[in-house]
């Protein structure tokens, strides 16, 4: 005889039991990112932070962001490797927080699957709590889903939510960008998390190659650096605010580099950004290439090399190089602010540097 299920939900396909011993395998990673305010486990039905931190603040000011991976999650699922998408998830949470001049406090995650793998989700969560550990962030708690005959059992997407604080008179923006401003690059770790719907189109079905597949002018496999993970620049752009005046910061993610950056811009400011300044990294160059893709629409796409953008003074510029530099971010002068008395704008203009 066949062994019967244990219960009518496993029969329907959820398994509490595996569920169970997910979050005992993620307890000791959680447990990492802990911060002095949080109060309480894991395990609980809300996660708790004590605000009274906040009594610090002259008129604190709360700042939240939400956010997913996309499809970048489907050449972890390929690779069968998952303790990295846990960085392209925190990435896209805190470093929306961190360009308002906000510091992230705690992270909440949602990981959706078909088939509840303790130690796939524990992956999964390995790599969230080591992200948050780089930000600075509690990972304050989480949910994970079992969704059977919605998901295949090997698929599982995931979400999050962050909470962090900025001080009122410190938030950054548009409000404080003038003419002369100058825009300073930080350099991506590669495709970052956005783009991956056009990348998978050209390279893996266009193209028809594998994620083995060595390529030279990468240096790996194709997989290994689809799958670079993005960079958490939370704490490092904290300390960079913290150097030197900045008057607003872009986080370059969907979109691509022009359509994010005049987001942080007032109205009659044009920022002209310099190709020359800098050299993609090669998988950009390659996605272009294989794909007969226009420049307007990679531009639009992918972020180009470059993660985030800051918008300072002419004065702040020698010290936020050398912070950046000191703390191991590549960084260099993109372009400058002038006044255009029309609606904001940025021009890419010139050509990449060679290679």
């Amino acid at each position: 005889m066949s062994e019967q299920p244990t219960s009518a939900y496993a029969a329907a396909g959820v398994d509490i039991e595996a569920g169970d011993r997910a979050v005992e395998l993620m307890k000791a990673h959680v447990a990492r990112t802990r911060r002095e305010e949080v109060l309480g486990g894991l395990g609980g039905f809300a996660g708790f932070f004590d605000a009274s931190a906040l009594k610090n603040f002259e008129h604190p000011v709360l700042a939240t962001s939400t956010d997913g991976v996309g499809t970048k999650v489907a050449i972890a699922q390929a690779l069968d490797k998952h303790d990295t998408i846990g960085f392209d998830l925190i990435g896209m949470l805190v470093d929306d927080l961190v360009v308002v001049g906000a510091e992230p406090l705690f992270v909440t995650d949602y990981i959706a699957c078909g088939k509840v793998v303790p130690e796939r989700i524990a992956a999964i969560v390995s790599g969230i709590a080591a992200a948050c550990e780089k930000a600075g962030a509690a990972l304050l708690g989480g949910e994970t889903a079992e969704h059977p005959g919605l998901l295949d059992a090997g698929e599982y997407d995931i979400a999050g939510a962050t909470t962090g604080v900025v001080e009122r008179a410190k938030i950054l923006g548009p409000d404080r960008v003038r003419p002369g401003d100058v825009a300073i690059a930080l350099g991506s770790s590669g495709l970052h998390s956005n783009g991956y719907s056009l990348v998978r189109h050209v390279l893996l079905q266009q193209a028809g190659w594998s994620l083995e597949r060595h390529v030279d002018e990468l240096g790996t496999t194709l997989g290994e650096a689809l799958l670079t993970p993005t960079t958490v620049y939370a704490r490092d752009i904290l300390a960079l605010i913290e150097a030197a005046e900045v008057h607003a910061i872009s986080h370059v993610t969907g979109g691509g580099l022009a359509n994010n950056l005049v987001r942080v811009l007032p109205e009659g400011i044009t920022v002209t950004v310099e190709r020359s300044s800098w050299t993609p990294p090669a998988i950009f160059s390659l996605v272009q290439s294989v794909g007969a893709v226009s420049r307007p629409d990679i531009e639009a796409t992918l972020n180009q090399g470059v993660g985030m953008v800051l918008v300072a003074p002419e004065a702040s510029v020698g010290a936020l190089l050398r912070e950046s530099a000191a703390r191991g971010l590549d960084a260099w002068v993109l372009g400058r602010a002038t006044a255009s008395g029309a609606a904001a704008r940025v021009d890419v203009v010139g050509e990449h540097a060679s290679a």
